[in-house]
């Protein structure tokens, strides 16, 4: 698995369309480049929708909460954007999510 983030955005102004592929491990601190790309795609152009694509990607569970939140708030967390702009945010769910931790047996 790679750790590394990798972002990808394609932006349709004409149709008012956006679509910030992500690869890679998203954890709970990576979740936050998504948001600051996310946040820069909305900049551009008012109304626009957004598609977050994490299909390929290795998802936390926590991590994916907090995107699906922002999906049904229509909003990015405060911290990323503290003038809460409208944002519609649909999110292409990962087909595998991350490994949990392995657990060592005692010996």
């Amino acid at each position: 698995m790679n750790s590394k983030l990798n972002i990808v955005v394609r932006i349709d102004l004409d149709h008012a369309r956006a679509k910030v592929i992500a690869k890679g491990h998203i954890t709970v601190h990576s979740v936050n480049a998504l948001y600051v790309v996310a946040k820069r795609a909305n900049s551009l152009r008012e109304g626009l929708d957004l598609e977050l694509d994490i299909s390929h990607a290795w998802v936390d569970e926590a991590a994916l909460e907090m995107l699906r939140a922002c999906s049904e708030t229509h909003h990015l967390p405060a911290k990323i954007d503290p003038q809460q702009a409208p944002c519609t945010i649909s999110v292409l769910a990962p087909r595998r999510k991350a490994p949990a931790a392995a657990t060592r047996l005692a010996a």
